[in-house]
């Protein structure tokens, strides 16, 4: 992203003076534009910007993962005369040197490794081990250094069949393979997934619960109410046209999900109960 969550959080923290003081800002991003982005929105910050989450210090942190995990590699499989295949990507027949083109195309034997029960043939399937061990390491960060995570995405809590994979270019849907590197690929996160892989790495994890029901449970409305007290019309009108994205039904309040991780033994974090712990 352009760091402009991490600007906000930062601005709240100030509310604490010696916890604000005590924060050191780590961003885990490849692309050299956003870091570029990132540095801007956060120029009065001092930043350090790692490839990896296994590149950060080991030391007590508060780790947000706002729309990270969706963007992260995807395996594909697909259902097809009694076995699961792995959907591959192949050059198109009229690719060439200058004008490259792919297709999709699937492995020529099922693979053994895949325990999907069985469905109709062209069923798709989708998993993403990278997610995992990376929501892994997060976990076994917070165990060993203590710590808390908060992980906002879009997504559902597994399993699940089905094609997510999209690409968006210049804010519109395109071909997944069409104008490679020139699009956004993002896919749904199987929090259930994410949650089995914090549990082997010996942390706890509460949710997945509803954005929606997260930030009404954090205040969200009386905090809009606040700042449209001392609003102009206009600035009013974009209050209730953001709180509804966030929280209406019919937009981000159900499809996005919030997953919180803490160490074992730690109370549920702000906008999540006792009774949400994930037992995956």
């Amino acid at each position: 992203g352009r760091g402009t969550l991490m600007a906000d959080a930062l601005r709240a923290l100030e509310t604490l003076p010696d916890c604000r003081a005590a924060a050191r800002v780590h961003l885990v991003e490849t692309s050299p534009l956003l870091r570029q982005r990132q540095g801007e929105t956060l120029s009065n910050i001092d930043v350090t910007w790692h490839d990896r989450v296994e590149d950060l210090p080991m030391a007590p942190a508060i780790f947000i993962a706002n729309e990270f995990f969706d963007a992260l590699p995807i395996e594909h499989y697909v259902y097809r005369d009694g076995g699961w295949r792995q959907r591959l990507v192949d050059l198109a027949p009229n690719a060439s040197d200058t004008a490259p083109a792919f297709v999709f195309t699937l492995a020529p034997a099922p693979d053994p490794s895949q325990n999907q029960p069985a469905a109709t043939n062209g069923a798709i399937a989708e998993s993403s081990p990278a997610s995992q061990q990376i929501a892994s390491e997060i976990a076994r960060r917070i165990r060993s250094n203590a710590g808390a995570a908060l992980i906002i995405d879009y997504g559902y809590a597994g399993p699940a069949v089905g094609d997510t994979l999209q690409a968006v270019r210049a804010h519109d849907y395109a071909p997944v393979l069409e104008n490679p590197g020139a699009a956004d690929l993002t896919a749904h996160v199987d929090f259930n997934a994410l949650a089995a892989a914090v549990h082997s790495a010996g942390a706890v994890c509460w949710g997945p619960i509803d954005q929606g029901e997260f930030l009404h449970r954090l205040g969200i409305e009386a905090r809009a109410a606040t700042l449209a007290a001392t609003a102009t019309p206009a600035q009013k009108t974009d209050i209730e046209t953001a709180l509804e994205r966030l929280i209406g039904d019919a937009q981000m309040g159900t499809l996005f999900k919030v997953l919180a991780i803490g160490s074992r033994g730690t109370l549920p974090p702000a906008g999540f109960t006792s009774e949400e712990a994930n037992s995956s």
